[in-house]
């Protein structure tokens, strides 16, 4: 089957040069700094490349697994359609949630919330690493029955909506809000400010945070977004940018020593230290609430 994404790559161009044009109209174009854009563009670039060398792995794995498939899903047409971008979109949710929550697969996707800055170019500031960590999160779609073709137009479908949403001149969008993902929701995903850490992972629908206690609704009056990460890299460098948590990580295993330092390192969530959870999200929102 056709690439969405690649057949989509002027359509990005396209818009990404109409929201620059937008904001230099409205005085906001703070939003932007050429550096960052470059770096963005260059990773989404290398990003489409390994996607390409990594396709056929991935189609033959959904394949052999959709041949030892558990059923036949029993829904087709329009319905079947309706269910597999449902079901494609919480796959999405718990791949997004376990790389913001497992340090090993943080360091795969970082770099995307390493900008300072927020506009369409974010979008395609994609990580070299997660067109393999991603693999096991969509296998359920094809042991209930959905084909690898199937699987792959659902993904790259959801992708291609996640693009409009990072953005900072579209605002709320009334009752949509409380079902699908929007700009809002996703600028608060990409925020600093505690609360606005590990919220908001769905893809194309909010429905999965709400239902899984991830939520939290975007307050530009009170709390405005802060963008980037904890400790930003200070760097408009494509290999500082895509490995700098890697290089931390091996650094802790190293300073830890031992085995059981070097597996919880890796599964533990970011800011796990051996024996203190204080500096992990869920460490820094409990102190948070205790000192209220």
């Amino acid at each position: 089957m056709r690439d969405l994404i690649r057949q989509a790559i002027p359509a990005f161009f396209g818009l990404l040069a109409t929201e620059y044009a937008a904001a230099k109209a409205l005085g906001r174009d703070d939003s932007f700094d050429h550096r960052d854009t470059v770096t963005s563009l260059s990773m989404g670039v290398i990003n489409v490349l390994l996607e390409a060398v990594q396709a056929p792995a991935s189609h033959r794995l959904y394949q052999a697994i959709y041949d030892r498939r558990l059923m036949d899903f029993p829904l087709q047409g329009a319905p079947r359609g309706v269910a597999l971008l449902l079901l494609e979109d919480l796959c999405y949710y718990w791949f997004h949630r376990s790389h913001h929550e497992v340090r090993m697969l943080w360091a795969a996707h970082v770099n995307h919330h390493s900008s300072e800055k927020y506009n369409l170019s974010t979008a395609l500031r994609q990580s070299w690493a997660t067109p393999w960590t991603k693999l096991p999160f969509w296998m359920p779609l094809a042991w209930i029955g959905f084909t690898p073709d199937e699987i792959k137009r659902a993904s790259s479908i959801n992708l291609l909506y996640q693009f409009w949403i990072h953005t900072e001149l579209i605002d709320d969008l009334g009752p949509l809000e409380e079902v699908l993902s929007t700009p809002s929701h996703h600028r608060a995903h990409h925020g600093s400010n505690l609360a606005y850490l590990d919220t908001n992972y769905g893809g194309i629908f909010i429905i999965w945070d709400r239902l899984f206690g991830t939520f939290a609704r975007e307050d530009r009056e009170q709390d405005p977004v802060r963008y980037g990460l904890i400790k930003n890299i200070e760097s408009f460098d494509l290999l500082e940018a895509e490995f700098h948590e890697a290089k931390a990580i091996l650094q802790d295993i190293r300073d830890r020593g031992g085995l059981k330092a070097a597996v919880e390192t890796l599964l533990r969530p970011p800011g796990w230290r051996p024996g203190d959870d204080s500096d992990t999200v869920a460490g820094l929102k409990r102190a948070a609430k205790s000192a209220a």
